[in-house]
């Protein structure tokens, strides 16, 4: 294969093209493609991570199954992995960058934790580091005060939450960071799999709070990263 070439096929064990590797985005977006692993089988799972890995040193490897990720473990044992989130950074990941930036990853409960933990892992793809601070949510307002000076030394703060989704406009509205807001599939029947969350987030009246969609911490870490690297 061409390395120049900006995109790679990948073929499965029949010889039919099963992706083409945007080997390039990482040069014209600062941001390497991650293998998206929900709906392809755990082989292909593997393939295009091994093929992504080959081109660029490394592969974030995000919602895969519990049979993808025995495949990668066996793969790449002592991966760096986030098992609860079927997420996995495989390879040499880029160095971390040390300019004293960071991101805090709140998670407003543990069941929100599994996408807090894609978005640490995300920006350890991206040479960011991000740390998790868990349990912070409203339902007990002093867990959250009791964390909040560490939160404000953050560059950003990503709030994962679920139910009524109200962590980042609280969050919002007593830090000066930007907050990148991730709404979670957790709650009861009216939470509607996560869309009374994302409503309640895009309505909020806090100022200064970037949303994504719905269980995104990938695309939370993303948004974070890039702030960062301005």
């Amino acid at each position: 294969m061409d390395s120049h070439k900006p995109e790679v096929p990948v073929q499965d064990g029949d010889g039919m093209v099963v992706a083409r590797l945007d080997v390039d985005r990482l040069r014209r977006c600062g941001a390497p493609e991650a293998v998206f692993a929900q709906g392809k089988t755990p082989e292909e799972t593997v393939r295009i991570s091994e093929a992504l890995a080959e081109k660029q040193g490394f592969a974030l490897i995000t919602r895969a199954g519990p049979e993808a990720m025995r495949l990668i473990d066996a793969r790449w044992p002592g991966c760096r992995r986030a098992p609860h989130a079927g997420a996995a950074l495989v390879g040499m990941p880029p160095e971390p960058v040390r300019d004293g930036r960071w991101a805090a990853v709140i998670a407003a409960g543990t069941s929100d934790l599994p996408v807090a933990e894609e978005a640490v892992l995300t920006l350890a793809a991206l040479g960011r580091e991000g740390r998790i601070i868990a349990d912070v949510g409203v339902a007990g307002l002093q867990r959250l005060l009791d964390r909040l000076e560490e939160i404000r030394a953050a560059s950003v703060v990503i709030a994962v939450a679920g139910m009524e989704g109200a962590l980042p406009s609280v969050v919002a509205g007593l830090i000066a960071s930007p907050v990148v807001a991730v709404p979670t599939s957790v709650g009861y029947g009216a939470h509607l799999g996560g869309i009374t969350a994302l409503l309640g987030m895009l309505g909020s009246c806090a100022p200064g709070i970037s949303v994504v969609n719905i269980d995104n911490g990938f695309g939370a870490a993303m948004t974070a990263a890039r702030i960062m690297n301005v």
